[in-house]
């Protein structure tokens, strides 16, 4: 497994002069190949660093993108109104375009990293499949014709042979699977508690990643989805959209498309969430000294206010990063870029009814 540590030398690697800015972002994929972090943004693609920052326009600004991604090895799919297009990702040369007759709305992709894209349809509640065995003559299949939903993000689940995607609204479902075998559909989660959700994505080890826009939250669950927890990004969130996961790097690319910005989530390790472990879960850092990427972890043991502070060795408060109502869950809190001098100091997590401390280190 690859560290973080790699998401951080991609900012010394960029320069620091970022003339262009994010707009109307949509969509975020990972290009391992060029080890870049791709936003569709508007109608071209933009890469960002690891700080959510402009650095340009790929491919001289030729390939396009108005909602969902898809990176295959050298290739990108986007999706550009009623059109699903293939570039080349070393020279951004256009190499085939294929036209959905009837489309809707065409929003979330999703690929099994080999020949098969699938599209969602998000206004005529559509799920198409488009074969690149030819990646220069695809051929598209209208796979399910009425998922009953407006559909939205999708992801392709290989252990299971099947699609997950999750519905923007609708009374049928909000997570739904969808058979490879047979197209059939099958309701996993009736989730009354999430709205409007955007974009999902799956990681390496089983587990999902959903981005609500009521409440604004990213949602994680196991591989079954019979657990959930809640990964609160500090100050992050704003209406988040196609959120990719790049298991390369064991990153979550969260794209704000409420006020263009991107945020990152980042994992070290397998975090599989057991219910009957959470109580034992010790508050903890890392990595620490802190980074852009460092992650607060505890567990929240009863809904309410949750108030996390950065206190200084004189007891005195430096910093608040978060103030907000959380669920019962365990809680993951990005810290981002915060103004704190050099020294020590002390995470304070006051939580309904507990005090957490986590001491910590910023060079």
């Amino acid at each position: 497994m690859k560290s973080l540590l790699f998401i951080a030398s991609l900012c010394f690697a960029c320069s620091t002069s970022y003339a262009q800015s994010l707009s109307d972002i949509e969509a975020a994929e990972f290009d391992p190949i060029h080890h870049r972090f791709l936003i569709s943004n508007g109608s071209n693609v933009m890469e960002v660093n690891s700080a959510g920052q402009a650095i340009g326009e790929i491919g001289g600004g030729t390939p396009q993108s108005s909602y969902g991604m898809e990176v295959i090895g050298n290739t990108l799919f986007t999706i550009v109104g009623s059109a699903v297009k293939a570039y080349d990702l070393e020279t951004g040369s256009l190499i085939s375009s294929i036209t959905i007759a009837g489309a809707g709305f065409l929003n979330g992709m999703a690929s099994d990293g080999a020949g098969r894209v699938w599209v969602t349809d998000f206004g005529a509640s559509d799920i198409i499949e488009i074969d690149y065995s030819d990646l220069q003559n695809p051929a598209y299949t209208i796979v399910v014709s009425n998922t009953g939903v407006t559909p939205n993000g999708i992801c392709y689940d290989e252990a299971n042979n099947r699609l997950v995607f999750v519905a923007w609204s609708g009374s049928t479902s909000d997570i739904t699977a969808v058979s490879l075998a047979d197209y059939s559909l099958t309701t996993l989660v009736a989730n009354a508690s999430l709205n409007s959700i955007d974009g999902i994505d799956n990681d390496s080890y089983g587990n999902y990643f959903l981005a609500s826009w009521t409440p604004q939250r990213i949602t994680k669950y196991n591989s079954d989805f019979s657990v959930s927890e809640v990964i609160t990004v500090a100050g992050g969130l704003n209406n988040a959209a196609d959120i990719a996961y790049a298991e390369e790097i064991d990153t979550l690319i969260i794209p704000n498309s409420g006020n263009n910005t991107v945020r990152f989530v980042g994992f070290q390790q397998p975090n599989s969430v057991d219910e009957t472990e959470l109580d034992d879960t010790e508050p903890s850092c890392f990595p620490n000294p802190i980074q852009f990427e460092s992650v607060i972890t505890f567990y929240n043991k009863y809904a309410g206010n949750v108030r996390i502070e950065a206190v200084d060795m004189q007891g005195k408060v430096a910093l608040v990063l978060l103030e907000d109502e959380l669920p019962r869950a365990l809680q993951r809190v990005v810290i981002g870029d915060i103004p704190l001098s050099a020294g020590k100091y002390i995470w304070r997590i006051q939580t309904m009814h507990e005090l957490l401390s986590v001491p910590f280190l910023k060079q």
